[in-house]
């Protein structure tokens, strides 16, 4: 969001020139409703109703909404009620802001009205969203709600489809045989978020799906500082893709 040419003295400029800051924030709040829901035009247009075998499968994942408050820090779980954590993390699109930058942010005071202000915006897909439709729609939203008194400016960074594998294929089969026998458990199936291009590049042009597992925790601090990896998984990992291979002749 662009403002005035220059940061302004906020005493002799504040209340008569739009902050642009402030703008964004306002267009930032107005993209999900009090529930959590996303109000880009036509965002959920084509997202594939979960069936009613899909969400016995999502109730079966054994992650309590407690168990989440303590891995997270949070002090409550948001997001659409009508949908478990689990779906909402995992079948439905999401919209979050990574990082917002304006003005002056160093120590002490300086009582600016910012010249622009930033975000960074991702969305999560799924089946059968695309990047290309949702972009277009991200662009009606601010064409729609942005206020005349800023010009702003929407860059599409990076992108990738959603893509969803079949957990009854040969393959899935046999890394799911290969999981029960390295850890003695039927393995859960579930969906998840990832920017894994090539899955999504290989299902369209090459029409073969990818076998997608994580030997990681949920509380590996994806993303954040100190962020690790469970060795004693990792080393049931490898076992297991020792096992994987040999099942899928």
């Amino acid at each position: 969001m662009y403002g005035p040419d220059k940061d302004l003295h906020s005493g002799l400029f504040g209340g008569t020139i739009h902050n642009p800051a402030q703008a964004l924030i306002e267009l930032i709040a107005g993209m999900h409703d009090k529930n959590g829901k996303v109000m880009l035009p036509g965002f959920y247009d084509k997202v594939r109703k979960l069936t009613k075998k899909e969400h016995e499968e999502f109730k079966r994942l054994p992650e309590s909404n407690k168990e989440l408050i303590a891995m997270t820090g949070v002090p409550a779980l948001w997001g659409e009620p009508q949908f478990l954590p689990s779906e909402r993390t995992g079948a439905r699109p999401t919209l979050e802001i990574n990082g917002l930058l304006s003005g002056f942010t160093g120590q002490g005071s300086k009582t600016v009205l910012p010249a622009w202000a930033m975000a960074k915006i991702s969305c999560r897909l799924v089946p059968d969203q695309t990047p290309e439709e949702t972009f277009k729609q991200m662009k009606a939203y601010l064409k729609k709600n942005a206020p005349k008194t800023i010009k702003w400016e929407l860059i599409n960074l990076h992108n990738a489809g959603a893509a969803i594998t079949d957990s009854n294929s040969a393959g899935v089969q046999a890394l799911a045989k290969a999981l029960k026998t390295v850890w003695g458990k039927q393995p859960y199936f579930r969906r998840e978020g990832g920017s894994i291009g090539s899955v999504v590049l290989l299902q369209k042009y090459v029409g073969a799906d990818s076998i997608l597992t994580g030997f990681g925790l949920p509380d590996d601090n994806v993303h954040s500082p100190n962020e690790r990896l469970h060795l004693p998984t990792w080393y049931k990992g490898i076992e297991a893709l020792t096992h994987f291979f040999y099942n899928f002749k």
